[in-house]
This record gives structure tokens, sequence and C-alpha cells, in this order.
């Protein structure tokens, strides 16, 4: 290429560049109705010839940009800035000379802000790892607007920013040494990566990266790394050529994000664009944000957004738990044999109620039948049910939004509220309020679940007539009506069946919930009792779903043979001794949800992959995105349990195997129970 052979009808823009010249290109485009020639000349970090090259093409050229300093000052290469390139022989006098000083903020701020319209939430509490010194101060900025987990692999003393962030000064000694583009030129440089430092550096990336949602640099600093395996990951980085591409995808990254617009066939840095608008500038008038805005506009300048692997998306949970007795402190370590001594129990029942959360479990391997994926954390608060009511509500509030706290660290992006805590006080609608992410109590899903596990017990036991469109024919009753899984199940139960009871001892709540029901049209005949004793021996099908803790809430005796009991509550409201006392009726624990994909997490007392209805609902908002206050308080919208249990579907949420007290029941469990109620109806027909 000569610098004297430009076509004069044409903007000739020359991209000197401190990488490797194996990119190097000649190229005649149009960009916006004006014609340009754009030629890339590669020096392979010799700053003398970069300067050299920047001379000659000045004599000649409407524009020169000079990419690739930062890395090639971070290589130690180089020691200075563009403004050394325009003192070069009076090379300012007559050309323009740009680095990507401006454009490049807006680019990378613009994808950022790209990301998050375009994918609500995917930023939201995101672990970032930010590789490199080519990411800009303004950008970190953007990024804090959504997320506080930042991670710096390089100490950027030329970062001015409010908050305290983590650096990782093993890393960042041996970023000096292979700083410069992977392919650079010449092979000393490519062997530094090798070196024991840069050894070493590759070993506390790969750790670093196994966390980070989202890892921000150039393609070089990012390929320095060597890095492991990308699934689940984003990568915001630029300048995205189809071999860059397609090693990202090798790597098998979600989501590339290239901040630099590509109009033409071959790869151009934010430094040519810059200096196409310094181009077409009146000559002595310098780039400003306004010209560099009309230029985008001009050219439908746009990031670009790549799923190199097919569209999908991973997003993060939080749920919260706690032991549900003092039992559960019995198989925990120390706790186990200080509880055992007569007399401790009540004292560390007491004492774990103001321990911290803490992570009980990182649940991994959620796979949506769409491709999504969750990845999540159960986070355990101490108190039983028992020291919660024990205390103000405030007690409690003061716990979630610590496990609040806990889970945005974490990166969770909606966290769920499980068992008891979604119960006390206000249920949830204090701690929503409070929280700095999204907060769902899970209980329209378990509202569905509830009455999804009742109906199948109901198929499978094969006494109740159930005809072709789900009605099961029989009588029904909710007990603890008018609380908020309740309500909902009633509401359920008045269309898919012929009678439905509800009982509680708020009268009041009960007659609104009945004259509600009742205006929906249902096809069943509602009626209100304090107590269940009025009608309970005639019932079907019963759902227990109250607030009881432990306190009986119906006498087990009194139940028709053949009655399936779905037990909501928890705790739950039939204690294992009073369902052994009845062989000829099933009670289950109503709600568990069989997650899509191979689950991996502690045991919460469930078979291996199924959750209760609650946590699955965490995850199915997670899956589908919506980081939002789904369910919290104490009135459940009816449509969302029915969107609830619909996106469970889409998402491939199964109902699991129905289980009772003593775990998931067989087909001889309810062969079992079936012989045993019509013994027992025959037996009192007899009579």
């Amino acid at each position: 290429m000569s610098p004297h052979s430009s076509d004069n009808a044409r903007k000739v823009i020359v991209n000197v560049t401190f990488q490797s010249n194996e990119w190097d290109y000649d190229e005649e485009v149009t960009l916006a109705g004006q014609p340009y020639r754009l030629i890339r000349v590669g020096t392979s970090g010799d700053a003398r010839a970069a300067e050299d090259h920047v001379w000659r093409w000045s004599l000649s050229a409407d524009a020169i940009a000079v990419s690739g300093m930062r890395e090639a000052r971070a290589a130690g290469l180089f020691s200075g800035g563009v403004d050394d390139f325009r003192r070069v022989k009076g090379t300012t006098t007559r050309v323009p000379v740009r680095d990507d000083s401006l454009l490049a903020d807006v680019l990378q701020e613009w994808a950022i802000r790209r990301i998050q319209t375009e994918l609500p939430g995917h930023l939201s509490n995101a672990r970032v790892l930010v590789v490199g010194e080519t990411t800009r101060e303004r950008t970190i900025k953007v990024l804090q607007e959504f997320t506080e987990n930042i991670l710096f692999e390089n100490p950027r003393d030329d970062l001015v920013l409010p908050g305290t962030f983590k650096t990782n000064p093993v890393t960042s000694t041996a970023s000096e040494a292979t700083e410069l583009a992977w392919r650079l030129a010449p092979g000393f440089l490519k062997s530094a990566v090798h070196a024991p430092v840069g050894w070493v550096a590759e070993r506390i990336a790969k750790l670093a990266v196994k966390d980070a949602d989202v890892i921000i640099g150039s393609f070089s600093e990012l390929m320095r790394f060597g890095l492991p395996n990308l699934h689940g990951k984003t990568v915001i980085t630029s300048a995205v050529s189809e071999d860059r591409l397609e090693t990202l995808a090798e790597l098998d990254v979600d989501l590339v994000v290239d901040v630099t617009p590509q109009p033409f066939d071959f790869v151009v840095v934010p430094a040519v664009l810059e200096a196409m608008v310094a181009a077409n500038l009146p000559k002595g008038e310098d780039v400003t944000g306004e010209a560099i805005v009309q230029f985008i506009q001009e050219a439908d300048l746009e990031p670009r957004l790549f799923w190199p692997n097919g569209e999908r998306r991973k997003s993060r949970f939080s749920f919260v738990i706690h032991p549900l007795s003092t039992e559960y402190f019995k198989n925990v370590g120390p706790l186990g044999f200080v509880s055992d001594i007569p007399g401790m129990g009540q004292i560390v029942e007491k004492a774990v109620a103001y321990v911290p959360p803490f992570v009980y479990s990182h649940v991994t391997g959620i796979v949506s039948a769409t491709g999504a994926e969750a990845e999540g954390w159960l986070i355990s608060v101490g108190g039983t049910p028992k020291e919660m009511l024990a205390h103000p509500p405030e007690f409690t509030y003061s716990r979630l939004l610590e496990a609040a706290e806990l889970s945005r660290r974490l990166g969770a992006q909606i966290m769920g509220l499980g068992a008891f805590t979604k119960v006390v006080g206000d249920a949830g609608v204090t701690v929503a309020k409070q929280a700095r992410l999204p907060v769902t109590t899970g209980n329209s899903y378990s509202a569905s679940g509830a009455l999804w596990a009742a109906h199948e017990a109901v198929r499978r036991l094969g006494i109740l007539p159930i005809d072709e469109d789900g009605i099961v024919h029989g009588k029904t009753m909710v007990v603890g009506a008018s609380g908020a899984i309740g309500s909902v199940c009633a509401r359920l139960l008045a269309l898919a069946s012929d009678e439905v009871w509800l009982v509680s001892p708020e009268m009041a709540k009960l007659l609104a919930i009945k004259e509600e029901i009742e205006a929906e049209n249902p096809r069943a005949t509602v009626h209100v009792a304090m107590d269940p004793s009025i009608a309970l021996s005639d019932m079907d099908l019963i759902v227990t779903a109250t607030s009881a803790a432990g306190h009986k809430v119906l006498d087990i005796m009194d139940v028709k043979p053949g009655c399936v009991i779905t037990d909501v509550a928890r705790p739950l409201d039939m204690s294992a001794e009073d369902v052994a006392k009845r062989p000829d009726v099933l009670v289950i624990e109503s709600g568990e949800i069989e997650l899509p994909g191979t689950p991996k997490m502690r045991s919460i007392g469930l078979p291996d992959g199924v959750v209760y209805a609650c946590l699955a609902e965490t995850i199915v908002l997670a899956l589908e995105g919506r980081y939002e206050n789904f369910t919290v308080g104490r009135n459940i919208e009816w449509e969302k349990v029915k969107e609830i249990y619909r996106l469970g579907l889409k998402h491939g949420m199964k109902l699991a195997t129905i289980s009772g007290v003593k775990g998931p029941y067989t087909d001889e469990d309810f062969d079992r129970v079936r012989e045993a109620a019509l013994a027992a109806r025959a037996n009192a027909e007899a009579s």
C-alpha cells in the first residue's frame, strides 16, 4: 500500500494499529451516502513504526485512527497517548488523528443499556468481571446502575468511582506481560502467557470467570486468559469478527455483545469510526459528542447482540428456608449433640433464631423446556415457626432483609419466601418494599399445585367420579379458606366440583369470599362454616391451608373413607400420628413440583429434583425473566394463579410423585387405600 494512492473522490481513513498486520485491509465502502477508502496498517507493537506510518499517511489521508495503544502500554511497548502521534512532524496541522476516546464511551454505554432494554433484568445484580483496562470509567458507572457486584481483574488507577470494588492483584501482575492482543507478533509476547506468572493468572482467572455472569473486556484481553468454558455467560467486547465469534461459540458462551457497530463486511474498531466523523468535519473543527451522535444516526449504527449457540438465557434466584421444628437441629452437627442434652433443645431453638442468614445450598442444573437456565441459592434463616410467632413481625422482617442483601450480593435477580417466612406479618409486603431485589411468596403456585396434586390423587384413587372436563363430582372443603392460598383453592374448587365448603374462624372474611366466588358464576354450591366438623364426614376432598403452626385443625377420625386430604400448610396441619389412624384415607402433602433439567441441591426433605410449589414459583419467574414482586400480601390474584400454572407448563414443570407423610405414594399405596376405603364403606352400609 502506498500513502500516495488515495482516491480524492473518497475520504481516506487510515487505521494505524499496534496490533499485528494479520487483519490489514484496503477497502472502498460507502456509509450514509459518503464514500470512503478504509486502510488498516498493523505494526505488531512497534511504536517507532506506528509513528512513521502516521506521519507518512498524514500527507494524503483525510483522517488517521490510532488503536491498540492501551494494550501496548500494558505490555510495556508504549508509554504515551494519541497526542504523541498528533505531534509527529506536524501531523496534527495537516490531518486529524483520533483514538476512540469519545466514541468508545458512547458505544459501551449504549450497548449496556440496550442489553437491559432488550433483556429486562439481565444485568440486575449480575456478577461482572472486568478484564484488563479497555473498559471505560463511564461504562463502569452505567453498570453500577444495575449491579454492585463488580470485580476488577486488574486494579484501575485511572478509575475514580464511588463505592468499593474488588480487584485481583495476582492476575493484575500477570496482565502487564500479557495484555497485548492475543495474536500480536512478535512471538515472545505470546509465550509470556505460558510463563509462570501468566500460568498463575490463567488459573485464577478461571476461578473468577466461574462465578461471573458477565465478562467485559477487549477480545485480546479475554483471550490472554485461555478462558474456560463460558456456558451461561454474557461476554461484552468489541470488534467481533467471524472467527472471534466462532471462538466464543466454541467456549459455549450464551450471549456476545459487540459494542462496536460493524457496517461493513470486514471488522473496524471504534477509532476508525471516530476518525470517519473527524474526516467529515470542516478543517480545524474538533470532534464533539453532538457530531458523533449525528454520525451514528445518519449511518444507522447500533451495537450487535449474538447468540452463538442459539438464544438462551440464564437467570439467578434465591429462596429463603428455615427449620420447621427442632427436629431439624438434630441433623446439624454440633447442634444435634447439644439439642439432645436434656433442657437444651429450647435454648438451641431460641439461640439459632438470631443466627445471620447463610447459604444452605447452591442450586444448579435447572434447564427449562425452552432452553433457558436458572441457578440459585437456598438461604437459611434460623427461626422455627414457634420462634417467629414469639417475636414481633419486625424480628423476622430484619432477618429476611438480611437474606435479601445476601441474595443481592450473590447475584440473585429475584428472591422467594418459603414456609413460615411468607406468613409472618403482612405476608411479604414490607420485605418486598424494602428489599433491593424483587420478592415473591410463591403462594400463587402453591395454590395451583395444591389442586393439581389433589386432582391427580383423586384420579389415581379412582373412587370419586371425574368427567372428561376434569370436573370432580363430589363435595369439597377448604379449611383455612380465608387465607391467601386457601381462598384461591376455594375459587378453584368452586369451578371444578359440585359443592364446596369454606371453613375459617374469620366469618366476615368468609362471607366476603363467598360473595366474590358466587359473583364469578361457580358451578358448585358454596357454604361457609367456622368449624369443619359441621360437614366433615360428607367431604370427598379436603384442602387444609391454615397457619395453625401445629395445632389440630380437624379430627381425622370423622373423615369419610376414601377422602383425599391435601395438606398445603407449612408446618403441616396433619400429623403422622393422625394419618396412621386412617389407612382408608389418602393424606398428601401437596404442591411438590418436579423441576426440569438435572437439578443439583442439598436435600430439603423431598426426592431429588422435587421442590415445594412456592420455590417452584420463584424458579419459574427466573426462567421466564420476570423479575418482579409477583405474589405478595394475603390476597392472591386469581389471574396470577392461572398465569404461573401456564408458565410452569411452558418451562417443563411437572407434578411430582405424590407424597404423604412417609414419602412418595406408590401404585401399591393407592391400591391399599382404595381397598381399605371401599371395605370401610361396605361395612358402614351393612351396619
